[in-house]
């Protein structure tokens, strides 16, 4: 029996989410295997703005278009750690390619590369990240406490933090309404 892999895919928290720091949330999966998950929150941002960011790692921002642009919540653990996710994938020194396109990348490099002028085209930072134990995520998608949908990389980079739960819905056909436990129609 082989298990589901999520890699790549949004978890979507349903409406009865208990824990508030997943109510309303987006992850976008990074990484699923039978030994856990890590995702990223992708539609909290923070007070915190990239070039508060690189100035915090003594780095300078040169680039108007991300100076101030917010860093997210990516999760509960290790909410002092940056976590950039980051398309192209690139070449960096401690990058997890999350798909063909997309890496997740937690080493300084990427961030240097950028205040450098070069780096990813397209990037979504956060501090913090969201971690499952082996078989706890599955448990949780089996209490209905998550939907699943194939990741679309527009919503992440592309679609405003606040349309980010919205979109990532619609790609199931679903719209944020009809999941408020009501059940309307027959």
């Amino acid at each position: 029996m082989s298990a589901i892999n999520l890699t790549n895919q949004f978890l979507i928290a349903m409406p009865g989410m208990m824990d508030g720091t997943f109510a309303g949330a987006v992850i976008y999966l990074c990484e699923h295997t039978e030994k856990g998950a890590l995702g990223l929150v992708i539609n909290k941002p923070i007070d915190i703005k990239l070039k508060n960011l690189f100035e915090k790692v003594e780095l300078s921002l040169d680039r108007a278009d991300l100076a101030e642009v917010p860093v997210y919540f990516g999760g509960p653990v290790q909410t002092e750690r940056g976590f950039v996710l980051h398309q192209p994938a690139g070449n960096y020194s401690s990058s997890l390619a999350v798909s063909e396109r997309v890496s997740l990348t937690t080493s300084k490099d990427v961030l240097e590369a950028v205040a450098g002028g070069s780096g990813p085209q397209q990037m979504l930072v956060t501090l913090g990240y969201a971690g499952w134990g082996a078989g706890q995520l599955e448990q949780e998608i089996s209490a209905n406490a998550w939907l699943t949908v194939d990741a679309d990389t527009a919503i992440i980079f592309e679609t405003p933090a606040e349309q980010r739960f919205s979109a990532a819905l619609n790609l199931l056909g679903v719209e944020p309404s009809s999941l408020s436990g009501q059940t309307g129609h027959a």
